[in-house]
């Protein structure tokens, strides 16, 4: 964890993965909810939070299955058109849980979705942004991951200061210093 503090940071690492446990754990059963004893035996399948699932995974307990948000349904949704993508609902925090998965469980193809579906999609994110009205929620932001709102939030404080900027913000003055005279040097 890289941000203690960070509410983000925390959400992510919530994000549920799947794991295979490759060898048995006593004490565990409540992690797997068929389970009726409280010891999980090995290559039971199990939905883990990201930490606790990276935790095992460094200590060789379970190995991690690339999660359900990057599969090839979404993967060809966002190669056929990735502004209309619902990222959100398959996962708030796409980019960072995929950017924390990847290395991983090995899976090289996870960095170019990600990369893609980001190009993709920040022109129009930014477009939308500096074109919307005032509306409350537009409907962009429904279909927006946790970043491309933070962006798209980002973007429209900036244009609002630009704006007020245009229309007769504080511009630009001389410096006190430059209207002073300097004394000659001997």
């Amino acid at each position: 964890m890289a941000h203690y503090y960070n509410i983000d940071e925390i959400i992510v690492e919530e994000e549920l993965v799947s794991a295979v446990f490759q060898k048995a754990a006593n004490g565990v059963g409540i992690l797997d909810p068929s389970a009726e004893t409280n010891s999980v035996e090995q290559g039971s399948k199990v939905e883990l939070p990201f930490w606790l699932a990276h935790e095992l995974l460094q200590r060789q307990a379970v190995t991690i299955h690339v999660p359900a948000c990057f599969n090839q349904k979404t993967r060809k949704e966002i190669q056929a058109d990735a502004p209309c993508v619902d990222l959100r609902s398959r996962c708030p925090y796409f980019y960072e849980l995929g950017c924390k998965v990847a290395p991983l469980v090995g899976d090289r193809t996870i960095g170019s979705l990600l990369l893609q579906a980001f190009l993709s999609r920040y022109k129009e994110v930014l477009s939308k942004a500096h074109t919307a009205a005032s509306t409350p929620v537009p409907k962009v932001l429904t279909l927006l991951t946790k970043e491309e709102t933070n962006l798209y939030e980002t973007a429209q404080s900036s244009m609002a200061a630009f704006k007020k900027w245009r229309m007769g913000g504080p511009r630009f003055q001389r410096a006190s210093v430059l209207g002073r005279k300097r004394k000659p040097t001997d």
